[in-house]
C-alpha cells in the first residue's frame, strides 16, 4: 500500500504526493464514522483505484507528531516566525509564545527579521541580540534585492514550514516570493490555480529542496494552552544552560535569590527583553493554574 503526504483537501478529494507522483483520493466512510477528519499535512497509506486517472482510496491516517486549528494542518516541522524592528515594531511577547508553542510541540523555530531595508546595522544588531545564545537560527531578509532569500531557501531545505509571526511584518510578501521563485509545479497545483496567495483552502506547497510550506500564513495570535506555570523556564533554551546554577532547586528566576538567569540578565547575557516576557507569562499561566484549582 503506497504511503503518501496530502497537499491539499477540498470538498472530500485529497491531493496526495507519494514516490511515484501525485494522487486524487477520497476517504472511507470509517473515518467519518470515527469523527476523523484528514488534514493537509498527513501521513496517509492508500490504494490505487485508477492508476490512469491517478486516483484512490485514503485507508489510514498515520498518529500525528502534531497539529493546528489555525491554519488546519498537521506534521509541521518547522515555524518560521517572521518580525520587524519598525512598521510595525516588534512583538516580543507574540514571539515569545511563538517560540514556546514550537519548544512544546517539537518544532524547530527559525527567526525571520523582515523589512531590514528599513533600519541600520545597528538597530539589526539589537534585534539579533535578544536570542543570543538561545541556539535559535535568526535570518535577516529584505524583498528589496531579495536580500537573506538565498539563506532563506537554505534553511527551508527539508522541513515542512509553516509562517507566523503579527499582521503586518510582511508574512504574505515573504509566501508570494517563495510560491514565484522555488515551489515545484506538481500536477494540478499550478501557479495560474493559486495565483497570488488567494486561496480559500490551505496547501501545502512542494519546494525544489525536498521542503515544503504551508501557503497561508499562519497564527497572529497565539495562548499557551497545554503549558503549566512550573515548566515555562524549560522552554527557554538560554535558562537550561544554567541548570544546575541557581542557589535553590527547582528556581522559577522571578524572586528567588541566588537566581544564576536574573545574574546572566543584569551581566548582558541573558535578553532583558526576554526575561521580561519570561516574568509576564509566568505570572500569566501562575494564574491561570490557580483559578482552576480553587
Amino acid at each position: 500500500m503506497p504511503r503518501g503526504l496530502i497537499l491539499k483537501g477540498v470538498g472530500g478529494f485529497y491531493t496526495v504526493e507519494c514516490s511515484t507522483g501525485i494522487y486524487e483520493c477520497r476517504t472511507r466512510g470509517v473515518f467519518r464514522k470515527k469523527g476523523i477528519t484528514p488534514l493537509v499535512g498527513d501521513f496517509v497509506n492508500f490504494t490505487i483505484t485508477d492508476e490512469a486517472a491517478r486516483e484512490g482510496w485514503i485507508e489510514e491516517i498515520e498518529t500525528r507528531q502534531n497539529f493546528f486549528i489555525r491554519p488546519p494542518v498537521a506534521n509541521v516541522n518547522q515555524i518560521a516566525i517572521v518580525m520587524a524592528k519598525i512598521s510595525p515594531e516588534p512583538d516580543f511577547l507574540l514571539v515569545d509564545k511563538l517560540l514556546i508553542t514550537a519548544e512544546k510541540n517539537g518544532i524547530t523555530p527559525l527567526i525571520i527579521i523582515n523589512k531590514i531595508d528599513l533600519i541600520d546595522e545597528n538597530e539589526l544588531s539589537e534585534v539579533e541580540s535578544i536570542y543570543k545564545g538561545t541556539g535559535y537560527l535568526v535570518v535577516p531578509i529584505s524583498k528589496v534585492g531579495k536580500h537573506g532569500y538565498d539563506e532563506l531557501h537554505e534553511k527551508l531545505k527539508g522541513f515542512r514550514t509553516v509562517f507566523a509571526g503579527q499582521s503586518g511584518v510582511g508574512k504574505s510578501t515573504i509566501l508570494n516570493n517563495i510560491i514565484d521563485s522555488w515551489v515545484m509545479e506538481t500536477g494540478d497545483m499550478s501557479k495560474i490555480q493559486r495565483g497570488r496567495h488567494t486561496t480559500r483552502h490551505v496547501q501545502l506547497l512542494p519546494l525544489d529542496n525536498d521542503g515544503y510550506v504551508v501557503d497561508t500564513p499562519g497564527f497572529s495570535s497565539m495562548s499557551l494552552e497545554g503549558i503549566e506555570y512550573s515548566e515555562l523556564s524549560s522552554m527557554y533554551p538560554e535558562f537550561n544552560e544554567l541548570e544546575g546554577q541557581c542557589k535553590f532547586n527547582g528556581c522559577s528566576h522571578i524572586k528567588e535569590p541566588g537566581c544564576a538567569v536574573k545574574d546572566s540578565v543584569q551581566s548582558g547575557e541573558i535578553s532583558l527583553i526576554r526575561y521580561e516576557c519570561y516574568q509576564r507569562l509566568y505570572e500569566e499561566l501562575k494564574l491561570q493554574y490557580e483559578n482552576r484549582y480553587r
